[in-house]
């Protein structure tokens, strides 16, 4: 997701899912495919290359799963205490909230 209006679009009726570190806000879009959007402010993430580190890993981890996901937006809300986190801790928390996500799309 790229605009403004499109992030807007899920601040207003989110579903959400997180932890201490990350949340994952979603709601359904008509496209028919799941779209992403990262939001790391500097106050939370000082160092511009640790924002580009996790934005880098969550984009993989999006991609690896977008196949099994529902057909929403998400917006992925990076919070302080993220850049302590080491890379294989980071993906397996995303991979751990796509997952609630899958299974409430598919009822289990």
């Amino acid at each position: 997701m790229l605009t403004p209006a499109a992030f807007a679009f899920v601040f207003q009726k989110p579903r959400r899912v997180g932890t201490s570190q990350i949340v994952i806000l979603s709601r359904s879009n008509n496209l028919g495919y799941p779209r992403i959007g990262i939001t790391i402010a500097k106050k939370n993430v000082n160092r511009a290359h640790e924002r580009n580190r996790i934005k880098r890993i969550t984009r993989e981890n999006f991609r690896q799963r977008q196949h099994k996901l529902p057909a929403m937006d998400f917006v992925v809300i990076a919070k302080k205490g993220i850049a302590d986190l080491d890379n294989c801790i980071l993906s397996a928390m995303l991979e751990k909230l796509w997952h609630r996500y899958y299974y409430q799309a598919h009822g289990l």
